[in-house]
């Protein structure tokens, strides 16, 4: 036990040590130099960005404007959708309520959607749909233009009642899609019998202390709420999110928004064992199938996925755990090394950029 302490405390001190032996100034000016080629026009679509190791800031810097229309400037204030990284907050609610003995990941959806008409969901568990293993096909129609742009969670699976075939069998690939982690929005309150989204305040954003964390609704006024964005034919920057992109507006796998001062709250309790026990992190952060090169979304090399966390494992690296988040404008990084207490949090409100070459960029820059 002495001898992990001891090799976690020094792995902790070679990032801080590496800062200053680069020599601090160099060391920000080169991160800077990274986004700023990106970033480089104060009244575009920007970013936020923070790099902290423990209680300690590395790096942190606010790009462009938030809003084109108002002008407001992103700051840690701003509330950026973080879509697909929405996922990691509805998997901690599954393994709180198996926690709890209140559901078990080893339960086949079917206890949970007895309308679902396909034997196979006796076969596909709580498992598999929260690790990308599930066989089930996104199998939404797209028709109904309507439809893409304005559906709920509970709209959004209804094709599974009648759906007929699965891609794989459950558990043996990997393939990413969105409508299996907009089960887990019918499967907290079936469970539970409490509204999801009062359980999600309740258990999880209040336990964590985070204070402006929302889901958005179409009538919801969200304090310092960015807007996403994308250049049109004629070059010029225009609105892209609810309304103009599709499926938008589902929460349990992706429209959350928070702002990187929440964000940070939430690493923390993540962290600390404040929102799920040791147990539950473990299993969480655990790469429970390898992304293969084809995948249709996720792929690094050395990666795989938990429960609502992509998880790098690089021969002599430490382990990266991580999730990306892409919706309409919004392009999102939320980052970690556990075994360094080191967090990276990369906010944009803007698609055309190279983020994880940017993220590895950086990352080099710390050594990492």
């Amino acid at each position: 036990m002495k001898k992990t302490i001891l090799l976690a405390l020094l792995a902790t001190v070679a990032v801080t040590a590496l800062a200053h032996d680069m020599n601090n100034d160099e060391m920000i000016k080169r991160i800077d130099d990274v986004f700023g080629a990106v970033y480089n026009n104060p009244d575009e679509p920007g970013a936020a960005v923070l790099i902290m190791q423990g209680n300690d800031t590395l790096y942190s810097r606010c790009f462009g404007v938030a809003d084109m229309v108002t002008k407001e400037p992103v700051s840690f204030q701003t509330n950026f959708c973080i879509a697909s990284v929405s996922k990691q907050f509805s998997a901690v609610a599954l393994l709180q309520l198996a926690e709890r003995g209140v559901l078990s990941l080893s339960d086949p959806l079917s206890k949970f959607f007895p309308e679902f008409q396909a034997p196979f969901f006796n076969k596909i568990t709580l498992h598999n749909i929260m690790s990308h293993t599930s066989g089930i096909p996104d199998a939404r129609a797209r028709s109904d233009r309507n439809f893409v742009l304005y559906s709920t969670d509970v709209e959004s699976v209804g094709y599974m009642k009648t759906l007929g075939h699965l891609n794989f069998d459950p558990g043996t690939q990997y393939e990413y899609i969105n409508p299996t982690f907009q089960l887990i929005y019918q499967i907290v309150e079936r469970a539970t019998g409490i509204p999801f989204e009062t359980y999600m305040q309740q258990n999880v954003f209040d336990e964590a202390g985070m204070k402006t964390c929302r889901y958005f609704e179409p009538d919801r006024n969200i304090a310092h709420m960015a807007h996403g964005y994308e250049r049109d034919d004629s070059g010029q920057w225009r609105e892209y999110d609810y309304g103009e992109e599709s499926f938008f507006a589902t929460k349990a796998d992706g429209a959350l928004y928070c702002s990187i001062n929440d964000f940070v709250q939430w690493e923390r309790a993540l962290r600390d064992n404040k929102v799920w026990s040791a147990g539950s992190k473990l299993l969480a952060y655990h790469p429970w199938i390898k992304i293969p090169a084809d995948a249709n979304y996720g792929y690094q090399p050395h990666t795989g996925y938990g429960y609502g966390f992509f998880v790098q494992e690089k021969p002599d690296y430490p382990n990266h755990v991580y999730h990306l988040g892409d919706n309409g404008g919004f392009t999102i990084y939320a980052g970690k090394i556990p075994a360094r207490d080191l967090i990276f949090l990369f906010f944009s409100t803007r698609p055309d950029i190279e983020r994880l070459a940017i993220v590895n960029q950086v990352y080099s820059i710390l050594g990492l």
